[in-house]
């Protein structure tokens, strides 16, 4: 055993679970542990903030095997994370957060940069621990680094006062393996319950794969697509599920939902056997199917709340709580053991010709560049080391439609909390947690503008990432709605002057920094802004009339899915043409109703 200080404590740990990076900003309250941090070999990264700090720490988390870990000081600094804690937990992102604390004895007082940290994180937060008295903090953060990863991850956060980081105290060198041995899920699939899924399965002739985020790993991506090897069955994804089949695969009709492509919208109004896979069923999916779809469900879970809610609400006729992985590859053995397999020739032809007929497409008339353009001439250039970084808006939804994403971990959004202000700043992480990829960060210039001094950072830093910005001088998806609901009084949504923002991040020091109008420039300005090296910012300016589809409205089902003038149906062999039609259109144009 040996003497440290309760800072010099927390970096050692950080050092014995293979901590490479932290993200941070310092203060008084956290002085402490800087001061250690600059002893180790763990690189500090201090961001322009602390939300961003720990949105980059999460991005860590989102594109790679290992937790992110953010360190802030007290009071304001702790509190400008909880945006970004609150947006890792909805997504199940797992995460460390680090505040320092005023002294123990100064808690509940109104002493200087004190907050009650607890109370203010402590429904936005897997777990909120405050190191007290003798708390052993090697076990402490030992355990909370396992613990955010296992079940359903989230973000922990641990509050240190700042005598308890000065207090000598001994590091045991506890072996990591203890806790993370603590944490492991040994639940499989037995028999009887592998024969149970397979009666269900085997009655069906228009199986559905739904995959969600939980299979958003490695070892998930590799499970699903070993599974879909030997069966072949059509699959939808959530958001947040991009990547964990390759998008290029014909059988992958992609992103279901509220924004969801034509094909998979479609698909999902056909199908008897609704497999779901480590989703949280969310609104702006599972609403717009509808509580009695009239399918049969089989529903694999991690999360026992959610199996809950969701065995109340829709009946699923098979269940099962534990790893998503786990249980797949239990169900293929049960399945290669049995020879069990599927004739479902004719279902798979009709998602394939689904996907064939219905492309997306845009207004290809317009003067303006629109936004879906860009996203479909960025997708020809997706490869296996590209990794996708997005804002909040319709660049979001486009980027999600359009880019056949090939792994698991490469596209990072913020899907359940949908919050601004999160490509940039997660971007940082996802380079420094893989160097070698090409990282390119898209937003709106509407979401760019709330993490702005991230900018700073990543050429600072010289950091390799191309952040692609669409600029349509608006906030386009609350534009979008405003149309819809408020018979076009668009308040607070449009900006009238017309800002450079590529000049600005020019002054920064990207190296590679452009602004484009005119379409005619699009394609060479994109392959310069691929090809060039270091920080690269290019900046299309777009259509601000440009409306996001398709679309299922609110409150509508997927019968209702609006396609709008562009996205036709196409014969086999047919190229896409161009259509007439005005720019300026409302909301109530073509409806596709699927029978």
């Amino acid at each position: 055993m040996e003497e440290m200080n309760g800072a010099e404590i927390l970096v050692k740990c950080l050092e014995d679970l293979g901590v490479r990076h932290i993200f941070g900003y310092t203060g008084a309250a956290i002085l402490p542990v800087f001061h250690a941090l600059e002893k180790s070999d763990i690189g500090i990264v201090i961001n322009s903030n602390e939300q961003s700090a720990a949105f980059s720490a999460a991005g860590y988390s989102r594109s790679s095997n290992e937790i992110g870990v953010a360190i802030v000081t007290s009071g304001p600094a702790i509190t400008n994370t909880l945006t970004s804690v609150a947006d890792a937990y909805g997504d199940s992102i797992p995460l460390l957060v680090f505040a320092g604390q005023v002294p123990e004895h100064k808690i509940g007082t109104d002493s200087f940069q004190h907050i009650n940290v607890k109370g203010i994180f402590g429904d936005a937060a897997k777990k909120v621990i405050q190191v007290s008295n003798d708390d052993d903090i090697e076990a402490i953060i030992k355990d909370a680094y396992y613990f955010a990863r296992s079940g359903k991850p989230g973000p922990v956060v641990i509050d240190i006062p700042l005598d308890k980081q000065q207090k000598m105290h001994e590091y045991q060198d506890i072996n990591i393996i203890r806790y993370e041995e603590s944490y492991h899920d040994d639940r499989h699939l037995c028999e009887e319950q592998c024969e149970e899924f397979f009666k269900l399965f085997l009655k069906s002739k228009r199986p559905l794969l739904y995959l969600g985020g939980g299979l958003n790993s490695e070892a998930g991506s590799q499970a699903i697509r070993e599974f879909n090897d030997y069966f072949r069955i059509p699959s939808v994804n959530t958001l947040m599920a991009k990547g964990v089949i390759d998008g290029r695969d014909e059988l992958n009709l992609g992103m279901l939902g509220m924004f969801g492509t034509p094909y998979a919208n479609m698909l999902i109004q056909e199908n008897d056997f609704f497999f779901a896979i480590g989703v949280r069923w969310d609104d702006r999916v599972a609403e717009k199917v509808g509580f009695a779809i009239g399918t049969d469900i089989a529903y694999i879970d991690i999360n026992p709340e959610k199996m809950h809610q969701i065995k109340i609400e829709r009946g699923p006729k098979f269940t099962f709580i534990g790893d998503a992985a786990t249980a797949l590859g239990d169900l293929l053995s049960y399945a290669r053991k049995h020879n069990i397999t599927l004739d479902i020739r004719e279902w798979q032809e009709r998602a394939r010709f689904l996907k064939r007929s219905w492309p997306l497409d845009y207004n290809r008339k317009s003067e303006h560049i629109q936004s879906a353009e860009v996203m479909s001439l960025l997708a020809n250039y997706i490869d296996e080391k590209t990794m996708i970084t997005t804002g909040v808006g319709n660049q979001q939804m486009l980027a999600a439609q359009y880019l056949p994403m090939q792994k698991a971990k490469s596209f990072m959004s913020s899907g359940s909390f949908g919050t601004m202000g999160f490509s940039m700043p997660t971007s940082i992480g996802v380079q420094y947690a893989n160097p070698d990829a090409r990282v390119i960060a898209i937003d709106g210039d509407g979401s760019l503008r709330m993490n702005f001094g991230e900018l700073h950072t990543i050429a600072s830093l010289n950091l390799p990432i191309k952040v692609l910005m669409l600029n349509n001088r608006s906030d386009g998806m609350v534009q979008n709605l405003q149309d819809a609901a408020y018979d076009g009084i668009r308040t607070g949504t449009q900006r009238p002057k017309d800002v450079r923002f590529a000049e600005i991040a020019e002054s920064f020091g990207f190296g590679y920094a452009a602004r484009i109008s005119d379409r005619d420039d699009l394609k060479a300005a994109m392959e310069a802004f691929l090809k060039a090296d270091g920080p690269c910012f290019l900046e299309v300016c777009t259509d601000r009339e440009e409306i996001l589809y398709p679309k299922v409205p609110a409150g509508g089902a997927y019968k209702d899915m609006i396609l709008g003038p562009y996205i036709k149906q196409i014969a086999p062999g047919q190229k896409m043409e161009p259509v007439e039609s005005d720019t300026h259109i409302q909301i109530n144009e073509k409806k596709i109703f699927i029978e």
